[in-house]
């Protein structure tokens, strides 16, 4: 029996039907709505929003929240609705990720039920769209160096800073701030019409060009105490939403390695130099199969971090190490992807040099490689290094 390429350790045969039919339900519509636009949305600095009455259809905006419209869904089920949208784009996994693990987990886990009631309903419907604003401009890997502050007036907040590298953040009808306050970090939902608050867009980008990437500046802007958080104080709030986060991002990037090795396999076997098809070639299949070792392992880490997760025993150095191997290989493998096509690897004719300027963020953003390995090396050793 021929083994599935994309699947060599056969993955999908340890899913439940459950989940084999969400993964096949997005995986279709990724087929159909995403696929035959994204080249054209990524060259055209573009991101397609027409995409989100369709996300919202599928239950994939809130997807393991319970209850409020959300649809309740297991660990797995996310990361393979993460692994599907990012095998189109990681702009679209990242809005599915930002939508839901850093705009509606806060909400629904730190929020007063009137919060929840008021914002999650329409969030999940994609009639409501949500950022996170934590990065700061100085800021970056150093959250608790949080120069945005938020000062009691009365029973309001006033807020004044700055956030940076901020996605969805032109788009977004309301914003989850966190802020430097008297008595610590706290999280505020601050809507995009109220005085004072500006969320201009990052142009001249050459990764995630399919995705809105914004500043966001706050100017007094007054901001009433119904809007604050009230479940947590400190920096446990965002970096539990970025933990939530980073799990999808561990299943997402390997849909974008799946997506760069399928079309250069088929790209070996049609393409002849020197009167044989490249595939034919030792280097290659060396290549190809060093893609296929990395792309299971990384398979197989995701999987065992959704069980985990599902079991309540996942921590936030699982998630590290999972969020740096997996960033690592899918941009180790969109790399050489690239390399592999020669001169039409260049071309937006081929995916792998568009996931390759993706991932160039997405290793990036929500943790460095470097902060990750470095988390995981204050567990092994017991001493911090930040």
């Amino acid at each position: 029996m021929a083994l599935d390429p994309l699947d060599l350790f056969d993955i999908r045969s340890q899913l439940t039907e459950e989940e084999q039919m969400v993964q096949d339900a997005v995986g279709r519509m990724v087929d159909e709505k995403v696929l035959p636009g994204i080249g054209r949305d990524f060259e055209e600095h573009r991101f397609p929003r027409e995409i989100v009455p369709e996300l919202a259809e599928l239950g994939l905006l809130g997807v393991y929240l319970q209850g409020y419209g959300c649809a309740g869904m297991n660990a797995i089920s996310y990361g393979l609705i993460c692994q599907e949208l990012e095998r189109g784009d990681s702009g679209i996994r990242s809005f599915v990720s930002v939508q839901t693990s850093l705009c509606m987990y806060p909400i629904y886990a730190f929020g007063s039920e009137e919060q929840k009631q008021k914002y999650l309903p329409g969030m999940a419907k994609g009639e409501t769209i949500g950022c996170f604003g934590l990065t700061e401009p100085h800021g970056g890997s150093d959250p608790a160096n949080m120069k945005t502050h938020a000062k009691r007036r009365g029973s309001d907040w006033v807020i004044n800073g700055a956030k940076m590298w901020i996605t969805n953040g032109s788009i977004a009808d309301i914003a989850i701030v966190w802020a430097m306050t008297d008595e610590g970090i706290r999280g505020f939902i601050v809507e995009k019409d109220m005085k004072g608050f500006s969320a201009p867009e990052i142009e001249r980008k050459f990764s995630l060009r399919a995705s809105v990437t914004s500043s966001l500046f706050f100017d007094n802007v007054v901001v009433p105490a119904a809007n604050m958080l009230p479940g947590v104080t400190g920096l446990k709030g965002p970096l539990t939403c970025l933990t939530q986060a980073r799990y999808g991002i561990s299943w997402g990037v390997i849909g974008a390695a799946q997506a760069c090795l399928g079309q250069l396999i088929d790209y070996t076997k049609s393409r002849v130099l020197f009167g044989r098809p490249l595939a034919a070639n030792q280097a290659i299949q060396i290549r190809l199969a060093d893609h296929a070792r990395r792309i299971t392992t990384a398979q197989l880490l995701a999987l065992q971090l959704g069980r985990l997760k599902e079991a309540g025993k996942i921590t936030p150095q699982h998630v590290s190490l999972a969020k740096w191997n997996n960033c690592r290989m899918a941009l180790d493998v969109a790399r050489d992807c690239r390399d592999m096509l020669g001169g039409a690897g260049i071309s937006a004719e081929y995916v792998p040099v568009r996931h390759m300027l993706n991932l160039e963020s997405v290793i990036t953003y929500e943790g460095t490689e470097t902060i990750h390995q470095l988390s995981i090396g204050r567990e092994l050793t017991g001493v911090s290094a930040f």
